[in-house]
């Protein structure tokens, strides 16, 4: 008795020591992983009040970070420098550090390999090293997307085969991040961000880090499965639409005119959009971490796999559209210089990952004559072994081109001068029509 009254006093001492560190913002927060969620999200407590420390283990990183050079678009330059003046913000890759931490955010990427099977070996490894260096009375909020059991597994496990007991002296949680590159709308300080601890105290305390923007959910798998299934909904959808844009050609009905008409509705449907492909760090990526899940336990989500195979064939599609084209223009493709406007996943934004327009570029770069690409937030693009250069907006390059392509529209794209200067476009993304340039010379997805 007197053991078990011993053992709930100091697990109340270190809950309550923790609380109030929180309250105060006194609590060292640590964010392991400096990339395109991980850096935002250390800025983000860090101009919160809290003293943040980033590790990650380029080298690279942290020496540029360290002297004020940020390489993420989403966080603001100014910002970054005022948080290591103030000592708000520091990055290192001394894992040792960890030990000194309050609050611990695991930022690191879960990608698949090349058969689009889970790659959960960063955040496995990570799980090894905070067991290691982790002190009694910590907070660790796993944020990377991942299937329902994987903080359990990779991040539990290795703590309680150190001694730790979870919820008593060491505290887990899962809160999915939701960072979306370029929004300039919602961004973390008024996203709705969900929280799911392995005990009550835990979801409890990671609301109170976390702070207004916290939805707590009943368990943490919850919170696991929702971010899956938020991105796998947009990858069903997407393939929906692009589904329908290959039969609207058939057809010869325009795809956009139907969407924007289905759109008038008020109630009952949600307008998604055709492109290229779908790109990305999470919804090419999300739902073959649920499809994984489910063959484990002898299930087969058929609409996740068929959605995939439409998305990745739009990249053959859009292929085919170009050769049609070309051909329509008594233009060979092997004789022909194809200008590509925007190769980034997501427009006004430098992220190149999973984007279906560097998928196509792969293709288009051993058919055509000449092939160039102008991307604005890019010095240049990696194509398996090959480094493709990057050109810059030339009204010059687009006049001798015989068929530009816009593949990511950026909004510091001239349009005009684009529709003036080319003599055929291909546009994925219906922006001429939108800017008021439909014309014989622009060919639509």
């Amino acid at each position: 008795m007197i053991t078990a009254i011993t053992q709930e006093r100091a697990q109340y001492s270190l809950q309550s020591a923790l609380q109030r560190e929180l309250k105060n913002k006194t609590a060292k927060v640590g964010v392991i992983g400096l990339g395109y969620v991980g850096l935002p999200t250390a800025c983000h407590y860090a101009s919160m009040g809290y003293k943040v420390t980033g590790f990650d283990v380029s080298v690279t990183k942290v020496e540029s970070l360290m002297c004020g050079i940020n390489y993420i678009n989403d966080v603001d330059n100014d910002e970054l420098t005022e948080l290591i003046n103030k000592k708000r913000f520091t990055a290192t890759t001394d894992m040792k550090q960890l030990g000194e931490m309050h609050v611990l955010l695991i930022c690191v990427p879960t990608p698949v390999n090349k058969l689009k099977e889970p790659d959960i070996s960063y955040v496995r490894d990570v799980g090894k090293i905070v067991a290691e260096h982790v002190n009694e009375g910590t907070m660790v909020i796993l944020e990377s997307t991942t299937y329902p059991g994987t903080t359990e597994e990779y991040i539990c496990t290795p703590l309680t085969e150190r001694g730790y007991v979870i919820g008593e002296n060491l505290f887990v949680a899962y809160s999915p991040e939701r960072i979306d590159p370029g929004n300039k709308r919602f961004n973390l300080s008024n996203t709705p961000k969900i929280v799911g601890g392995m005990t009550e105290i835990c979801t409890d305390l990671a609301c109170k880090f976390i702070g207004a923007t916290a939805q707590r959910v009943n368990g943490i798998r919850v919170a696991e499965l929702s971010k899956i299934f938020e991105n796998t909904f947009r990858w069903i959808n997407m393939a929906l639409v692009n589904e329908m844009t290959v039969l609207c050609n058939e057809l010869e009905i325009d795809i956009w005119e139907t969407i924007n008409a289905a759109s008038s509705k008020p109630y009952g449907f949600m307008k998604f959009t055709p492109g290229i492909g779908v790109g990305g760090h999470c919804i090419p990526v999300d739902p073959y971490y649920l499809l994984y899940k489910a063959k484990e336990h002898g299930h087969r989500t058929k609409m996740i796999e068929l959605a995939g195979d439409i998305n990745d064939g739009m990249v053959h599609y859009s292929y085919t559209r170009i050769l049609e084209l070309l051909a329509a223009n008594d233009k060979l493709m092997k004789h022909s210089h194809v200008v590509v406007l925007g190769a980034t996943y997501k427009s006004d934004i430098g992220d190149l990952r999973e984007s279906p327009v560097v998928r196509l570029l792969e293709i288009l770069q051993n058919k055509v004559q000449n092939l160039t690409v102008i991307e604005p937030y890019a010095t240049e693009i990696q194509i398996n072994e090959l480094i493709l250069p990057v050109e810059k907006y030339d009204a010059d390059i687009l006049q001798n081109a015989d068929l530009v392509v816009i593949g990511t529209p950026h909004n510091c794209f001239d349009w005009k001068s684009v529709h003036d200067n080319a003599s055929l476009i291909f546009d994925s993304k219906n922006v001429m029509e939108e800017n008021g340039l439909l014309s014989d010379k622009v060919a639509k997805l």
